[in-house]
This record gives C-alpha cells, sequence and structure tokens, in this order.
C-alpha cells in the first residue's frame, strides 16, 4: 500500500531559518523539495568529493581484510582509536598510494628479471669496465636461432649466451654497433642477484603496508563509518540550503515538502509552538509526490523485485500485494523440480540463520520460493530429475494419476496438463491486471471512466464462463446461460458506447468516438490477449526443460558407469550427478527469475496500465551508526 502524503509549504524568516531546519533534521519526517533544480554550491561539491573519498576508504579497507586478513591479521595492534576520521582517511589513502607505488615498483623488478634471466647472472660494472679496458664496445643481441649467422663469430667476435625458446642470445665486441638483423637488448644496470634483493625489500615493505591496512580495518574502519556518516549529514544539509526560494527582498525563505500523513502530529505541534507560518494540503494530481510502500511481512520480501522495474506513481495502486504470488507460483513452475526447491529453502534457512538486518528478508523470500517449487515440482512429478509416474514405489501408487503431467492425469484437450494449467494461470493475472486498471481510472478520474475497461473483464469471464465450462463438460443450466448472455450484452454497451467518457461532452459526435474507440479496443483484445496469453506457455517449457535435463544425467550416471564394479562405481556416478545437476540447477535458476520477472513486468504491469516511475520518500534526518 502507498503511503498518504501531504503537501507542506513553510515560510521562514532568515533569524529563524537555521533553527528550523535543524529542528525538522531532528524530526526526520520531511522529504524537503528541491525547489532550484540542480543549483550546487562549493560546500555541497567538498561534502560529495569527501564522502566519496570515505567510500573509496572503506572499499580499501575491505579488499585487504579480504584478501590478506587471514595472513596478515593479528600481528600487530593499533591503539589510536580516538583519532579524527579525517586523519583515518588521510591514512589510509597514503597507504593506498604506498601501494600502488610498491606494486608498480615490483612489476619493474619483475621485468628486470625476465629480461636478465637469459643471460645469466653478471655484473653490468664489470662488463663495462671490460668493454673500457679492451677499448670496444659490447652489445647485446638477440635473434631466432636460425638467422644467427656464423660470420658473426669472426667479424663481430660474437659470443653465444644463452639459447633458448629457439632464440640466440648473443654479444658483440666492435668499434660500433653492428649493423646486423638482430634484435638490440638495453638491460637494466643491475645483477639478478640486485634485482632478486630489490624485489624482495619492496615485497617485505608491501606486505608491512598491507599489514596496516587490515588493521586500520579492524581498529578504525568504525571511525572511517563515522566520518562517511557526517558527510552524507553534511551533503543534505547543503542540498536543504540550497532548496529555498528567497523571498521579500531575501529576508523570507520558501521551502516546500512533504510528510507522511500518520506521522504529521508531532512536526504540526512542533510549527504551532514555534508559530512558524505554514499550509498543509492533500497532493494534486499533477503534483510530483514521493512515494513510500508499506507492506506487510509477506508482501515487503517482494518490493525488491518491483523496484527493479520501478516505483509506482503516487496516484498508482501499489501492485506488490497482487503479483507476489503469482511470481512465487511462477517461479516454482520455471523451476519445475521438488528436490531443487529443498536446495533453495534450505539456502534461504541458511541465510535466515547466518545473517542480520535486511539480507535476513532475500532469505525469508528463498523459503516461499522453496516451498513454491517443492510444491509445484512435486505435483508436476519431477524431483532430482526423477520422474516418478515412472516409479514402481508402492507408496506413490496411490497418488500417480494426480500428477500434473502426461502420465498422471494425462492430457487435457488433447494438449499437456501444464500447458493448459500455464495458460489458465495467464488468463487469471491479465484479468486482475484488468480489474487493477479499472480500479486506478475510478480511483483518479471517476467511475464512469472504468466502465469500458470493467465491461471488459465482465465479458471476458462470461464468455469463459458460458462457452469454456461446457467444453470441459460441465453442463450450465439454461437460466445460467440466459444470465451470462445478458451480462455480454450489458458489457457490450459499456465496450462499444461508455469507454471514453469525457467525448459525450460533445453530444453529436461523443457516440461516434466512442464506438470507434470500441471497436478498436475489440481489435486491440482479440489480438493483444492472445499473445499475452501465449507468452504463459514458457512456465511449461522452462519447468519441462529443467526436469528432462534433470533425467538425462540421471540416466548418463547409470549407463556411463554400469560396467563398473560398485566398489568403484559410486565416485564416477557421483560426479556425473553433481555436476550434472548443478548446471541444470543454475541454467533453471537463472530462468526461474528472469522470465516471471518478465511476464509480471511485460503482461501483468501492461494490461494493469502500471506507468511507475515513482521516486522514493527520503526524509530529510541526521543519519546515525
Amino acid at each position: 500500500m502507498i503511503e498518504k502524503m501531504k503537501k507542506l509549504t513553510f515560510l521562514v524568516t532568515n533569524t529563524e531559518y537555521d533553527s528550523f531546519i535543524e529542528a525538522v533534521r531532528q524530526l526526520g519526517v520531511v522529504h524537503v523539495e528541491q525547489l532550484k533544480q540542480g543549483a550546487t554550491s562549493p560546500e555541497l561539491q567538498t561534502a560529495i568529493d569527501t564522502e566519496q573519498r570515505y567510500r573509496n576508504a572503506l572499499a580499501a579497507l575491505s579488499k585487504a581484510a579480504e584478501a590478506y586478513g587471514a595472513e596478515l591479521g593479528g600481528q600487530t595492534e593499533l591503539t589510536d582509536t580516538d583519532a579524527a576520521p579525517q586523519e583515518v582517511l588521510q591514512s589510509v589513502e597514503s597507504l593506498e598510494e604506498q601501494e600502488s607505488t610498491l606494486l608498480h615498483a615490483i612489476d619493474e623488478q619483475e621485468k628486470h628479471l625476465k629480461e636478465l634471466t637469459p643471460w645469466g647472472d653478471f655484473d653490468p660494472q664489470a662488463v663495462q669496465a671490460l668493454a673500457e679496458q679492451i677499448g670496444h664496445r659490447i652489445d647485446f643481441f638477440r635473434c631466432t636461432s636460425k638467422y644467427f649467422k656464423a660470420e658473426w663469430e669472426t667479424e663481430y667476435f660474437a659470443i653465444k649466451v644463452n639459447e633458448a625458446d629457439k632464440r640466440t642470445y648473443f654479444i658483440t665486441f666492435a668499434d660500433e654497433q653492428p649493423d646486423i638483423p638482430a634484435e638490440h637488448i638495453t638491460l637494466p644496470q643491475c645483477s639478478i642477484h640486485q634485482c632478486e634483493q630489490e624485489r624482495d625489500a619492496l615485497q617485505q615493505r608491501l606486505k608491512g603496508v598491507r599489514s596496516r591496512l587490515v588493521h586500520t580495518n579492524e581498529a578504525q574502519r568504525r571511525l572511517l563509518e563515522q566520518g562517511r556518516l557526517a558527510s552524507l549529514n553534511e551533503i543534505s544539509l547543503h542540498k536543504v540550503h540550497l532548496s529555498d526560494e528567497r523571498m521579500a527582498g531575501g529576508s523570507l525563505r520558501l521551502l516546500e515538502g512533504w510528510v507522511k500523513a500518520n506521522s504529521s502530529a508531532e512536526l504540526v505541534a512542533y510549527l504551532d509552538e514555534n508559530h512558524i507560518f505554514y499550509e498543509m494540503e492533500d497532493p494534486k494530481f499533477t503534483d510530483d509526490v514521493p512515494v513510500e510502500i508499506r507492506e506487510d511481512s509477506y508482501s515487503r520480501l517482494f518490493v525488491p523485485i518491483l523496484k527493479m522495474y520501478s516505483l509506482p506513481k503516487y496516484n498508482e495502486i501499489d501492485p506488490t500485494v497482487f503479483f507476489a504470488p503469482f511470481f512465487m507460483l511462477f517461479f516454482g513452475l520455471c523451476l519445475g523440480d521438488g528436490g531443487y526447491g529443498l536446495i533453495v529453502l534450505l539456502v534461504g534457512i541458511a541465510i535466515l540463520l547466518k545473517t542480520q538486518g535486511a539480507t535476513r528478508d532475500y532469505g525469508k523470500l528463498a523459503i516461499w520460493l522453496g516451498a513454491a517449487t517443492m510444491v509445484c515440482g512435486t505435483a508436476m512429478g519431477t524431483v532430482f530429475g526423477i520422474d516418478l509416474t515412472q516409479q514402481s514405489w508402492a507408496f506413490l501408487a496411490p497418488v500417480k494419476p494426480y500428477f500434473i503431467n502426461e502420465n498422471g492425469v494425462g492430457k487435457i484437450f488433447g494438449y499437456s496438463p501444464m500447458m493448459v494449467i500455464s495458460v489458465i494461470l495467464g488468463l487469471i493475472q491479465v484479468l486482475i491486471g484488468m480489474v487493477l486498471k479499472g480500479c486506478k481510472l475510478c480511483k483518479n478520474y471517476g467511475f464512469g471512466y472504468a466502465i469500458g475497461t470493467f465491461s471488459w473483464v465482465v465479458a471476458l469471464v462470461s464468455l469463459v464462463a458460458l462457452f469454456g465450462l461446457p467444453f470441459c463438460g460441465v453442463a450450465l443450466p439454461m437460466a445460467v446461460q440466459y444470465i451470462l448472455a445478458a451480462l455480454i450484452a450489458v458489457s457490450c454497451v459499456g465496450i462499444f458506447l461508455y469507454n471514453s467518457p469525457g467525448a459525450y461532452k460533445n453530444p453529436i459526435t461523443g457516440p461516434l468516438l466512442n464506438l470507434g474507440s470500441g471497436l478498436y479496443s475489440v481489435y486491440g483484445m482479440a489480438t493483444g490477449l492472445l499473445g499475452d496469453l501465449l507468452s504463459y506457455i514458457r512456465l511449461f517449457a522452462l519447468g519441462l526443460t529443467g526436469g528432462v535435463l534433470g533425467g538425462v544425467f540421471n540416466s548418463l550416471a547409470i549407463d556411463m558407469t554400469s560396467s563398473m564394479p560398485w566398489y568403484v562405481r559410486w565416485l564416477p556416478m557421483l560426479l556425473i550427478l553433481l555436476i550434472g545437476h548443478g548446471i541444470t540447477f543454475a541454467l533453471s535458476l537463472i530462468s526461474a527469475f528472469v522470465h516471471p520477472m518478465r511476464l509480471i513486468f511485460v503482461e501483468f504491469f501492461k494490461n494493469a496500465n502500471f506507468e511507475g516511475g515513482g521516486r522514493p520518500y527520503q526524509p530529510f534526518k541526521e543519519l546515525k551508526s
């Protein structure tokens, strides 16, 4: 349910402004409207930059703790836990810079070692002294071994030093650098031993820097989090200061905001007590009202799924409670295996027991989805890829005829039972969406504007009952048939003559416009409804695919190991089952999330005329740790 909001307009003098803003922040119930869109200030930009620095520092500490915490934790103690957050921030940034510099230097030494290794460990200073003593240049070359020419040994006194990876490494002695088809090498001015020593020293320094990062995370992370909270509070305060409009030559300030209707009592008491001028009114239809959703403990779990699409606008109906059961059911049908549902359920229980805060809601969601999958998968006759209808287990004999597959209840109207059920579920959800559309029109414009939509719902339900039930073998009494036919006739009046009530402002063109609009809606319904219902067949197809793949891997595990002795057979069989079902479970799990969301976001939201685009209600308040 969308919380009811009240619109507030404040008029405050300059002398009262600062104390008023602080009081509003302490109350923490007013969503302040930014009247100067895009306004900024040096103070705000500084606060934003500082908050980003804190966020980067916290991320760096988390990364260090995760990567090196087990190795470096507990080796030193940091006792300065009362330092200022800014000091800790500067320290972490300095450590990050040192780490980056050391990593670059280590990479440089590794590069030198790679260049020197083919030449062996020698002293570059000794080579330079030798060149000066003999009065010739000493140059280092490398070429492909097959292109090395023997005459270079005579002409340039070339000496082979090494051959590796089909390359020849050699040196020459000459007055000038020889002009030969070989790669001239400029080696680092250090030996392998010196490079290794320098690298080891750098790695030791790097270990010390990382150790300090780990222990900063252990002892001073709280200070950084406090600093970030302070920066966030400063950002929100500066934004509020940029949200007012100056009036009466700058002596008065106008501020607008929103408050939840059930949270306004304390705010009103403060305003009246301090004689602050304000106006409180209900939102107008054209107002862009911030939205907060109040849900029960069940539908709250599905709000993150709604937010993946968008929050509803204030004048819409919150669809969460209406699509939550369908999403759960669709997930179970798509995953389609009772065993996989058990895995999801156990994972949800583990998350619920091992985590705190908002993460627990994801555990609860997984429990609901896992339970739905266990019920749907078992009802479809599949557990870990095993087709229960094909098993000779005695305890299954009484229930085999009731499994919802072709070997259980059998085909319905010549089609797989799950295909028929998928289409029926789609029709039910589409009709609920149309009812929500009618309720939205009734809420925003009046009942007259919803008559056309409600007429379609009544017509579709009556048509299904009048022609569908006899097709299923249900005989309808003649009186019921007359009633249904009358309902269809009355619905046609609403569809063709009252789908656009506003057109009747002109009594001549109004009926014609309504008739034309009705004919167009019939065309749209005939084509669109069929396409929407066919989309729900994916529930059957995906559930069937997961079960078939699981059964294939079961057969592979049995057939490929059938010739092995039992004391050897169990291991390859177990590996095939784990790998095969792991792949199937992962692919099916992705499909079980994506495709139900697609059905909700496209088919259901389209028929419910859900627009979305709402912005969250974010009251101005002081953040606390």
